[in-house]
């Protein structure tokens, strides 16, 4: 299925609400009838977006066979924020969390780690440009909408990027099942960059090396070696919480 779509109806309607500068055109299904199919087009003349009626069976293709509720946005390309535009708006904050991903692949692991950082009051959510999973149609479904909303930032090398929010006075912490400390052990730094690693394989050797330090999530069953990305980034995002959002 391609990624450069958006397709069910809250989807939709969350992209034309918050982002339509994303939508490049919207396809609606010859059989969809009022009053969501008013409101779809009234919404897309509203914001100047180019609209198409076509038959079911087109966007059943376009879709790739999954489910689309008869309407599909073809997306533009994504203009995401540059770090340096993240750390701006959060000089002088005491209190701040953004999440790092190195490396995660798996679209669906991006949007629920997107999606749990927007619910824990993460700032933004930093991923690899090589490597890793886009924002896109898999990303906006399992992220219920909040990739739209939560500033994504792509990185083209993740040990740099935790460089530059040493210099911002972040603290980099990453999650790591072989670390001594445990996340339950001690607090999390209040300006936190929590750093996760990808699915299998954990954090890559020089992001490892670059963490201010690294923490493990307890495990208590033996023969369970790792926890799924997004799970792990979950729980080190509401320990954050925990202490400073609450």
């Amino acid at each position: 299925m391609p990624e450069d779509i958006c397709r069910g109806r809250k989807p939709v309607i969350d992209l034309l609400t918050k982002s339509p500068s994303l939508c490049a055109k919207l396809i609606i299904a010859n059989n969809v009838r009022p009053p969501f199919l008013d409101e779809i087009i009234a919404m897309a003349k509203k914001a100047g977006i180019i609209f198409q009626i076509a038959a079911p069976e087109a966007l059943d293709k376009l879709s790739g066979g999954e489910k689309h509720q008869g309407v599909i946005c073809r997306l533009t390309q994504a203009k995401t924020m540059e770090l340096e535009e993240l750390l701006r708006s959060l000089e002088g904050k005491t209190s701040a969390l953004v999440v790092v991903l190195d490396h995660i692949e798996d679209p669906h692991n991006l949007g629920a780690v997107i999606r749990s950082a927007e619910a824990g009051g993460a700032s933004g959510v930093i991923t690899a440009k090589r490597r890793a999973a886009v924002p896109g149609d898999t990303v906006i479904k399992t992220s219920a909408g909040a990739s739209l909303r939560v500033p994504v930032i792509q990185a083209a090398n993740i040990t740099r990027t935790l460089e530059t929010l040493k210099k911002a006075d972040f603290w980099t912490v990453g999650l790591d099942a072989e670390a001594e400390a445990s996340l339950w052990s001690g607090d999390l730094p209040e300006r936190c960059a929590l750093v996760v690693g990808a699915e299998g394989f954990g954090l890559s050797r020089l992001v490892s090396e670059t963490c201010d330090m690294l923490m493990k999530i307890p495990i208590m069953q033996e023969g369970v070696s790792s926890l799924n990305a997004s799970v792990a980034a979950a729980l080190g995002i509401f320990e954050w919480t925990r202490h400073y959002a609450l």
